[in-house]
C-alpha cells in the first residue's frame, strides 16, 4: 500500500484516468488486479465511506474493470453459447450477471455483468485481473464475422452508490429512473455516458460508463453537484465490506476456477435449460449430485474478525473454509463468507468456530446476505 506521494510499489501497474483526483484527495493506494487504485481517503477512511454509501452517496473509481465489446451478425447469440445465464431471457437495453466457466471443470474463470446494446452488439465488463482470459477464450471461440474487442483502457467506470444517488444524477441531468439492471446512453460532458443500473453495495445506485478522456469531468460533475446529498469518495476499502455485507462474491476469494456456481449458491445466474454454455456438462452433473461443499454466511457470537483462509470447525473436525470475512460497519458484527463441506450435515442456526491465530472464534451460520438489500 501506498499513500499519494511515495514511491509507487510497481511502476508496470496501470492507472486510472482518475488517478491525480485520487491523489489530490489523500487516497491511500493499493495493486489491485494490475492497477494502482484509491483504498480509502484521507479524512474519512473506509468507515465512513461505508456509512455514506449506506445512509446517502458514495462514487468509486472502478475504472480497474475490464471492458470488451463483440460485436457482429449473431453477437448475441455466439456470447449466449459461451457464457452461463440465458441472454435471451434480457432484451436490448437491459443488463445480465453472467459466468465464463471452464468448459472441463465448470470451475468460474470470472464473473461479470453483459450489456445487450443490440442482437449484434454485447458489451461486457468482466473484472480486472481475469479480463484478458475472458477475452482469449471469448476470441478463440469466436466464429467468423465474430470481433472481440478490447477495450479496458478506452473507459472509465464510475460507481455511484447509495438512497440518494438518483437524486445526485437528476441534479446533473443523467438519466436516473430506469428499472435495475438496464442502462441508458446520455450525452453529458461533451460525451456518451452509458448509465447502468448496477452495481457491488446492495444499494440503489448506478455505474457510469465513461469515455476515459471524459473521466476527469464526469468527476468533477459529481463533486460539483455532490455536497447537498452528502457525496463522498469511496475506495476498494468500503467496496468490500460493503460487497462482504451482501454476500456478494469476490473472485479469486468466493469463486475461482476451484469453486463452481452450484458451490458458491449461484445457480440462478445459470441457464439450466440452454443448449450450450460453457461448463453446462460439469455443472449439471454437480447439480445432480449435489455440490461437496457449499458457500454458507458466518456472524460471529463475540468480538473477532474471521479472515480468508482461516479453518472453520465442529467439534473436533475441519468442516470448511472462510473464504471472506471482514467486520461490519452495519451489523456491527464480525460476518464471513465460507465454503462448507456437505458431509458436515451443518444447517441455518448452527454454531461452528472458526480459528483465527489459534484462538476458536464462535460464528453461527446463516444465509447471506447479512443486511437488507436496496438495490431496487
Amino acid at each position: 500500500m501506498t499513500d499519494a506521494t511515495s514511491a509507487l510499489p510497481d511502476p508496470g501497474l496501470r492507472h486510472s484516468p482518475l488517478h491525480e483526483r485520487h491523489a489530490a484527495l489523500g487516497a491511500k493506494f493499493a495493486p489491485f488486479g494490475g492497477w494502482l487504485m484509491p483504498l480509502e481517503y484521507a479524512g474519512s477512511g473506509v468507515l465512513r465511506e461505508h456509512t455514506a454509501v449506506r445512509e446517502q452517496v458514495g462514487v468509486f473509481d472502478v475504472s480497474h474493470l475490464g471492458k470488451l465489446r463483440v460485436a457482429g451478425p449473431g453477437a448475441a447469440a455466439f456470447v449466449n453459447s459461451c457464457l452461463t445465464a440465458d441472454l435471451e431471457r434480457v432484451g436490448t437495453g437491459q443488463a445480465q450477471y453472467t459466468f465464463c466457466c471452464d468448459e472441463a471443470t465448470g470451475g468460474v474463470i470470472d464473473d461479470l455483468i453483459a450489456y445487450r446494446v443490440a442482437d449484434d452488439d454485447i458489451f461486457l465488463i468482466p473484472n480486472a485481473a481475469n479480463a484478458a482470459e475472458v477475452l482469449r477464450r471469448l476470441r478463440a471461440a469466436a466464429p467468423e464475422g465474430i470481433t472481440v474487442e478490447d477495450l479496458h483502457d478506452a473507459y472509465a467506470v464510475l460507481a455511484v452508490q447509495g438512497p440518494r444517488s438518483a437524486e445526485l444524477l437528476t441534479a446533473l441531468g443523467l438519466p436516473a429512473g430506469h428499472d435495475y439492471m438496464s442502462f441508458r446512453t446520455a450525452g453529458f460532458a461533451g460525451a456518451q455516458v452509458i448509465v447502468c443500473r448496477t452495481g457491488y453495495t446492495g444499494e440503489h445506485g448506478y455505474e457510469l460508463v465513461v469515455p476515459a478522456a471524459a473521466a476527469v469531468a464526469v468527476w468533477d460533475a459529481l463533486f460539483a453537484a455532490g455536497a447537498p446529498y452528502g457525496l463522498v469518495a469511496a475506495g476498494l476499502g468500503a467496496r468490500d465490506t460493503l460487497r462482504t455485507e451482501m454476500g456478494y462474491p469476490l473472485h479469486g476469494q468466493d469463486l475461482s476456477p476451484e469453486i463452481t456456481p452450484v458451490q458458491a449458491r449461484s445457480g440462478w445466474a445459470v441457464g439450466w435449460n440452454k443448449p450450450a454454455f460453457w461448463g453446462r456438462g460439469a455443472l449439471l452433473a454437480e447439480k445432480e449430485a449435489g455440490a461437496r461443499r457449499t458457500l454458507w454466511g458466518l456472524v460471529a457470537a463475540g468480538r473477532g474478525i474471521a479472515r480468508c483462509g482461516m479453518s472453520v470447525h465442529a467439534g473436533d473436525a475441519v468442516v470448511g473454509t472462510v473464504t471472506s470475512g471482514t467486520f461490519s460497519p452495519t451489523r456491527k458484527a464480525g460476518v464471513a463468507l465460507a465454503l462448507l463441506d456437505r458431509a458436515a450435515g451443518l444447517a441455518e442456526g448452527d454454531t461452528v468456530e472458526v480459528d483465527v491465530r489459534g484462538r476458536r472464534l464462535p460464528m453461527q451460520v446463516v444465509r447471506p446476505p447479512f443486511v437488507p438489500s436496496s438495490v431496487r
